[in-house]
C-alpha cells in the first residue's frame, strides 16, 4: 500500500504534465449541448458543493461552451446514482459522474448492491480533500486539547450508513476513545450538519469544502466547536496536518497526545487504508465506460485548463481547500490507489463493522 501511494504521490508532486490534445480531439464540439454532472447525493453536501464549484469553469473550457448542470440523484448512500450512471449513461461526453468516498467504500467492501465498476470508468480529475470533526458548544470543550472531557458523555452522531465514508470518521472516534451513539438514515452530509444545528445530534463532520462554506459561519457564531482535522497523507504515506487547517491537529496528533504514543496496529492501518479511499482520492470526476479516446482527450484538456485558471486556483483554495488537483494519467493513478486496499485491513474493517454495527450490506 505504501509503495503504491508513494508512486502516486511522486507523480502528483511532479505536477500535471499532459500533452496537447490531438488534432482528432479538436473535432469534438459541445456547442448548444447540455451536459449532466451527476451527483449521487442530496444538494448541499460536500460532493454537491464541489461539483457546483466546477460548473462555470467547465462551461468556459469545454469545446463549444456547453451548459453544464448538476443533477442530484440521491439514494443508497450514493450507490443508486452511481449504479444508474454505470448502467445507463451513453459514452458521448454529455454525462459525467462525481464520486465520493461514500461511493468508493461500498465498492471496496464488496457491497452486493454495487453494480458499478471503477476499472471501467475513465477518471478525468481527482480532488483530494480533508475534513473536520466538530461538536456543539454545550460540552464546554474548546479544542482537541479538551477532547478527554467527552469520554463518558452522551455523544450522538448522524450517519448515512455503515458502508459510507462516515464509518472512517466513526473509526477515528473509536481510535480517540470516544463511543458515540450512531444514528443511521441520513441522505447526505448536509443532513448531518442540519441535525447538529437542530440539536438532534451533537457531533458531526464535514469535508473541507462544506466545512468552509457551511460550518465556519456556525463556528464564528459560537454554535459549533471544531475539534480536529482528519489530515492528509505525506510522501511517506503518513497522516500529517491538513494544509487547509494548519492550526488544527490531525487524528494522528490527537491520538499521540491522548495515548502517549504514535498510532499503530491493525486498527490504525485499516483507518489509513480507508482514509486514503475516502479522503486522499475523495472526489473523482469520471466518464462512463466505452467513452471514445477523442472525447476523453477534450475532457482532460478542459480539466487541465480549469485547474490552471488563476481565478480557479485562488477561489479553490478558499472554497475547496488547499489541495492539488490530479488530472488525466495522474487522476487514473490516484484512483487506482484508492481502489486497492490491503486484504488484512479490509478484513479487519469488515469484522469491525459487523461486530460494532451489525453490518449487513443489503440492509444498509
Amino acid at each position: 500500500m505504501g509503495r503504491i501511494w508513494l508512486a502516486a504521490f511522486a507523480m502528483l508532486l511532479g505536477g500535471v504534465m499532459l500533452q496537447a490534445a490531438p488534432a482528432a480531439a479538436q473535432a469534438v464540439d459541445f456547442k448548444g449541448k447540455r451536459i449532466e454532472f451527476i451527483v449521487p447525493f442530496i444538494p448541499g453536501g460536500g460532493t454537491d458543493v464541489w461539483a457546483r464549484f466546477f460548473l462555470p469553469y467547465l462551461e468556459k473550457y469545454l469545446p463549444g461552451n456547453p451548459t453544464v448542470l448538476v443533477k442530484n440523484q440521491p439514494g443508497g448512500n450514493g450507490i443508486a446514482g452511481a449504479n444508474q450512471f454505470h448502467l445507463r449513461s451513453q459514452p458521448d461526453g454529455l454525462t459525467v459522474l462525481g464520486t465520493s468516498g461514500s461511493v468508493q467504500l461500498p465498492y471496496l467492501l464488496e457491497d452486493p448492491r454495487v453494480k458499478y465498476e471503477y476499472k471501467e470508468w475513465t477518471p478525468i480529475l481527482v480532488s483530494p480533500t480533508g475534513g473536520v470533526t466538530y461538536i456543539r458548544p454545550e460540552f464546554g470543550v474548546k479544542s482537541a486539547a479538551d477532547i478527554g472531557k467527552l469520554k463518558g458523555q452522551k455523544i450522538k452522531f448522524g450517519s448515512q450508513g455503515v458502508s459510507s465514508i462516515d464509518m472512517v470518521v466513526a473509526l477515528s472516534y473509536e481510535l480517540l476513545g470516544l463511543d458515540p451513539q450512531v444514528v443511521f438514515g441520513l441522505k447526505g452530509r448536509a443532513d448531518g450538519r442540519l441535525a447538529l444545528e437542530r440539536g438532534e445530534t451533537n457531533i458531526d463532520y464535514q469535508i473541507t469544502g462544506a466545512f468552509l462554506k457551511n460550518v465556519e459561519p456556525l463556528v464564528k457564531a459560537g454554535k459549533a466547536v471544531p475539534l480536529y482535522a482528519f489530515g492528509v497523507l505525506d510522501d511517506k504515506g503518513e497522516v500529517v496536518r491538513d494544509p487547509s487547517f494548519p492550526g488544527m491537529p490531525s487524528v494522528a496528533e490527537v491520538y499521540e497526545k491522548m495515548h502517549g504514543r504514535k498510532p499503530a496496529g491493525v486498527e490504525w492501518e485499516a483507518y489509513k487504508a480507508f482514509f486514503t479511499a475516502g479522503f486522499a482520492a475523495q472526489k473523482i470526476l469520471v466518464l462512463p465506460k466505452g467513452t471514445p479516446a477523442n472525447i476523453i482527450a477534450v475532457w482532460r484538456e478542459a480539466a487541465r485548463r480549469v485547474v490552471s485558471d488563476p481565478e480557479f486556483v485562488t477561489r479553490s483554495r478558499n472554497e475547496l481547500g488547499d489541495y492539488k488537483q490530479a488530472i488525466g494519467p495522474d487522476a487514473a493513478t490516484l484512483t487506482n490507489v484508492a481502489i486497492q486496499v490491503d486484504p488484512a485491513a479490509k478484513a479487519w474493517l469488515k469484522n469491525w463493522l459487523v461486530t460494532k454495527y451489525n453490518y449487513k450490506p443489503d440492509a444498509d
